[in-house]
Formats: structure tokens, C-alpha cells, sequence
């Protein structure tokens, strides 16, 4: 199979740009080859690649087919077991590192692959981060981010929709952060069957009648677990930016900050525990 052919195929799937980066992305990560070695006419091992772009033709992502994906230039493994790091969460994480004093004690709840727990960690490392994940397979798979990277940070197996604020340790972090599952059931049909079909909907779902689940629960325990005048910083869902910011207003948070990604999309908020 010759490289056109490959990206060519998968046309049938994605537009001819997507194609053409999946298909870059396969021959420099999984064969080490550079495009200049592409374009001299080397291609990796025939049977390895055929079996490459069997999975990816069935609309797995090239990420999982990889077993990786880059994050704030860093890889980081991924399994179906995990969310994909998107590049808007790694926006959220550099929000966090332009505004650390490098020293703080930082909570990050729904970890998943650890793509934020452990960029923090690489980029403070006199901060004491810790991340939570109620998914045994998530955790394991965050754990081998964090070994391989060699970055310190403590994982613990907590459903934050479970946890009891009445016995929740009192003002003990400076940062928390989380970017929850934001996307309502009714949003499915927008979706990409590769996101649908292959990523975990434990970490991409919510009720229709309840969006806010997540956010509700998690500003209920930052008011208790932040110090005053801590931060909690959320990636959210852009339709409900304005009943998220009413939502932490009400909880008395305050210098509630709204702010977009690269696409434009009002995709992060911060706000102060009072």
C-alpha cells in the first residue's frame, strides 16, 4: 500500500485534510518516518500498516489505534477506557499555570487519562497535585501517564457524585480543577460516530435535565476543600456557560471569569471561593 493509497481510503470517512494528518500521524508515530522519508517512497511494515488502517476504517480514532495522543507536547497513552486530551483542555491547563504562585496544593476530579494532573505536575513541580476518577481503568491508565512522564502526582478512586460534604477534609487545596462530563444526551446526534462509538460515555454524558450535574457537585465540595479565596477552574459546555456562571453565583463564588478557546467558543470558567 502505497501512502496516497492510505490516506486516499480513508477519505471515506474524514475530509481529505483530516485524512491527510491521521495518515501523517500513523507513519510518524507508529514507523518513526518523516515525511521527507514518506514522499522518498518509505512506508512502514506492510502488515502492521494494513492492520493500521483496518481499525481506523472501521472509525476508531487514530489516537487509540495509536495507544497515544500529544497534549501540551507531551504524549500521553490512551485506551477506549479514557477521553482523548482535547487541545481546548490543554487552554485550561496553561489558564492554571500562567496564574500559579508554582507552590499550590491542586485537585483535579475526573482525571481520565491524567493529561491534566500531570502537566500540572511537569510544569509545578513544587505544587502537590493530586486526581480523582471514579473509573478503576482510568486510574490505572493515568498512573502509567504519571510514572512514565516521571511526575508526581496521587490518584484515588472517588465518585465525586457520591462523596459526602459533611465529611470532606476543610480547606486543604488551593486549585481545583475539572473538566467533567458536559454533554447532554440530546447533543448526540451533532456528534461524530468515532467520538460516539469508541470514547467513554461515563466521561461524556449527562442527563438532558440536569447539565449542571457535575458542576453543581463539584462547586458543593470546592467550598468546602478550597481555601479561602481559592480557585476552581472548569472546562465546560458553551450552551451552558450562563446558568454555570448563575450557578456559582448563587454559591457565593465570586470573580466568576468566562473565557473562550481557540475556536472561539466560551469553552473555561474560573471562579473564587469566598
Amino acid at each position: 500500500m502505497t501512502y496516497p493509497e492510505f490516506w486516499r481510503s480513508l477519505t471515506a470517512l474524514y475530509s481529505e485534510g483530516e485524512a491527510k494528518a491521521i495518515a501523517r500521524l500513523v507513519m510518524e508515530v507508529h514507523f518513526g518516518l518523516s515525511m521527507a522519508d514518506v514522499l522518498c517512497g518509505k512506508m512502514g511494515d506492510e502488515a502492521e500498516l494494513r492492520q493500521i488502517h483496518r481499525r481506523l476504517l472501521t472509525g476508531e480514532p487514530v489516537q487509540y489505534v495509536l495507544g497515544r495522543a500529544e497534549f501540551g507536547g507531551r504524549w500521553f497513552h490512551v485506551a477506549p477506557g479514557v477521553l482523548i486530551p482535547r487541545p481546548e483542555t490543554y487552554e485550561l491547563c496553561q489558564w492554571v499555570l500562567a496564574e500559579s504562585r508554582g507552590e499550590e496544593r491542586i485537585l483535579d476530579i475526573g482525571t481520565g487519562s491524567g493529561c491534566i494532573a500531570c502537566t500540572l505536575a511537569a510544569e509545578l513541580p513544587h505544587a502537590e497535585v493530586s486526581a480523582w476518577d471514579i473509573s478503576e481503568t482510568a486510574l490505572a491508565i493515568a498512573q502509567s501517564n504519571a510514572q512514565r512522564l516521571n511526575v508526581n502526582v496521587t490518584f484515588s478512586q472517588i465518585d465525586i457524585l457520591q462523596l459526602s460534604i459533611v465529611n470532606c477534609q476543610l480547606s486543604i487545596y488551593d486549585i481545583i480543577i475539572s473538566n467533567p462530563p458536559y454533554i447532554c444526551q440530546q447533543e448526540q446526534e451533532a456528534m461524530e460516530r468515532n467520538v460516539l462509538d469508541y470514547e467513554p460515555s461515563l466521561a461524556l454524558f449527562v442527563p438532558d435535565d440536569d447539565p449542571l450535574l457535575f458542576y453543581r457537585a463539584i462547586a458543593g465540595y470546592a467550598r468546602q476543600a478550597l481555601k479561602p479565596g481559592g480557585t476552581l477552574y472548569f472546562e465546560i459546555n458553551p450552551l451552558y456557560a450562563a446558568a454555570l456562571q448563575s450557578l456559582l453565583s448563587k454559591m457565593a463564588y465570586h470573580a466568576i471569569t468566562l473565557r473562550e478557546d481557540q475556536y472561539g467558543k466560551p469553552r473555561m470558567m474560573k471562579a473564587i471561593r469566598p
